[in-house]
């Protein structure tokens, strides 16, 4: 345990890194980060447990096993000029050579070498191995390093390979040391440095600052420590030794082990603040596409009434010329010459319905007709705007890509857009237009009819509104029946007719308010309820993507405040290292 050997101001630095990567990784489990990461920092916080990890990697071919057996001083590590490492080994110390199988990928090698009793050297499968899942497994293991020696062929040195592994090295920001291996086939001082050179600026540019670069021969090194000392100097492994013991002592190691998960953190932290800006901003638009959407629903609506004002101006006119038909119905009938006709009650009622109320139920009945189909086409209309900007938004999303995260928030958003936009589609596709105009009808009538205050049954609406008419006929000419039988004087007429007509208006604009009143109700019913179907529609996606703009806010905020107590962790740890 790495608590045995730390002063106590280091264990209270153990203590606040354990608790800010603690917070790091509930941050990345209600974020829904890639597994393959929640694990690398699970691992990352296990170090802190473990003795001090010094992974070996690099390409079969690069000598690595030889080199592995040339730090450990013996043969322990077998060597090959196929891929000969299929999994993890971990050398430990133990009195005997030995070997034992912890996991299927995972061998534990035990060998009585000084440097295996407070360090464990990891010996990984070739980078460039046949069989991809080695480098998965070498992949997976980086993350838990301390330090990583990154061993390449002088023959053959930053092969592409070795590049791509050690952009991935570089994502976990691990230190790095390189060793140029087999520089005993170089033709002198000259191309050794040559190769560092070119192994350095490449180094460079890939990782961004520039590692130890340590030129050696392991096979030279190795037949040193067997007992041939007269090639250690041409080995060149002396100052590759000295700097690991210099940099592995206590306080140096405790350093390391420190940082290394810090390390894993920041680079966790960073890709994830990254990730968040990405959703952020591919949820900036999903915000913009649901506005646009309210949007076009509120227009719709309000362009629909507007409309509909006018349109319901054309039956209020039917009903002003029935009106103003009834007043020159009155001026010719009721005059003394007309007496007779006056008398005559059914005929005047008769002659009243065919001059007055005409064929007005018949105009009424045609332009709500007209305003029913305008109002289902303009439904359909709407429900295809909507569809049309969904279907623009799926693909403008297929066309990025976010992160590298492709786990159940884009799954979900995606499944959520999709799940709208078919439920959309499949209202056009499902939408009966007859029905639907049908069932407007009915409702109009029946709202007439209510307003009217007679039972719709069968009747249409024009015939609801010849019934309110003719009882406005009725009401009518009964007035002019009774100003006939109490008086055919020259003053009393003309006062019953000013009393008839305005009888009259009265009647006619309570035909025309109930008319309007109850087309208005029922119409502006259907327009409210159209954008309520759209709206309830689109209501899983609008909740998703609400929802993922609170938790995406909240964990920006918790990323930047890990950052900065890991940025304050490690100047901490820097300070007390100085």
């Amino acid at each position: 345990m790495l608590t045995r050997i730390l002063s106590g101001a280091e264990d209270e630095l153990l203590r606040e890194e354990r608790r800010i990567l603690a917070k790091l990784r509930s941050a990345l489990v209600r974020f829904d980060a890639a597994p393959e990461q929640q694990q690398a920092l699970e691992r990352s916080i296990e170090q802190l447990d473990e003795l001090f990890l010094l992974v070996i990697v690099g390409e079969f071919n690069s000598g690595k096993s030889a080199f592995i057996n040339a730090l450990v001083g013996s043969k322990v590590a077998e060597e090959g000029v196929t891929p000969t490492t299929a999994q993890i080994n971990v050398l430990q110390y133990g009195d005997t050579l030995d070997r034992r199988v912890r996991e299927a990928n995972l061998h534990v090698i035990t060998a009585p070498a000084e440097i295996l009793r407070e360090i464990h050297i990891v010996d990984t499968p070739g980078t460039n191995a046949i069989i991809r899942e080695h480098e998965a497994i070498t992949a997976e293991f980086v993350p838990r390093s301390d330090l990583v020696l990154f061993v390449t062929s002088a023959d053959r040195p930053f092969t592409e390979t070795e590049r791509a592994f050690l952009e991935q090295v570089r994502g976990w920001g691990k230190k790095v040391v390189i060793v140029i291996n087999k520089v005993d086939i170089l033709e002198g001082e000259q191309q050794i440095e040559e190769i560092r050179t070119f192994v350095a600026d490449n180094a460079r540019t890939l990782l961004g600052f520039s590692p130890e670069i340590f030129p050696v021969s392991s096979r030279l090194a190795l037949r040193a420590k067997q007992g041939d000392p007269s090639a250690w100097a041409a080995s060149r492994f002396e100052a590759l030794e000295r700097y690991i013991q210099e940099t592995l002592d206590s306080p140096g190691r405790v350093r390391l082990k420190l940082l290394n998960p810090l390390g894993v953190g920041v680079a966790l932290t960073d890709r994830h603040a990254a990730a968040v800006r990405d959703r952020a901003a591919l949820l900036k638009d999903d915000f913009a596409t649901l506005d646009e959407v309210e949007r076009q629903v509120a227009m719709y609506q309000a362009d629909l009434m507007r409309d509909f004002e006018f349109r319901i101006a054309d039956i209020d006119r039917i009903l002003l010329e029935m009106e103003k038909r009834g007043h020159e119905f009155f001026d010719d009938n009721m005059r003394i010459g007309r007496v007779m006709d006056l008398l005559n009650r059914s005929r005047m009622q008769q002659g009243f319905e065919q001059h007055v109320v005409a064929d007005a139920p018949q105009q009424i009945e045609r332009k709500v007709g007209e305003l029913v189909d305008w109002l289902v086409d303009a439904d359909l209309r709407q429900w295809q705007d909507v569809t049309k900007h969904l279907a623009e938004r799926r693909r403008q999303y297929q066309d990025r890509i976010v992160g590298d995260d492709s786990g159940r928030f884009h799954y979900d958003r995606t499944r959520l857009i999709d799940s709208v936009g078919r439920e959309s589609q499949k209202v056009i596709d499902s939408f009966d237009r007859r029905k639907e105009a049908r069932e407007l009808a009915d409702g109009a009538r029946n709202a007439v009819a209510a307003a009217a205050a007679v039972g719709a049954g069968a009747l249409g609406l024009g015939a609801i509104v010849t019934v309110a008419a003719t009882t406005a006929a009725a009401d009518v000419t009964g007035i002019i029946m009774a100003s006939v039988l109490a008086a055919l004087g020259f003053f009393i007429l003309p006062a019953k007719r000013e009393k008839a007509k305005e009888e009259m208006r009265r009647k006619v604009g309570g035909v025309r308010a109930r008319l309007s009143d109850a087309l208005h109700a029922q119409f502006e019913q259907e327009i409210r309820k159209s954008g309520e179907r759209i709206r309830e529609s689109i209501a899983p996606y609008s909740r998703f993507i609400r929802a993922e703009g609170e938790k995406l806010r909240t964990t920006e905020q918790e990323l930047r405040e890990i950052g900065a107590e890991l940025a304050s962790l490690r100047a901490r740890i820097d300070k007390r290292a100085a």
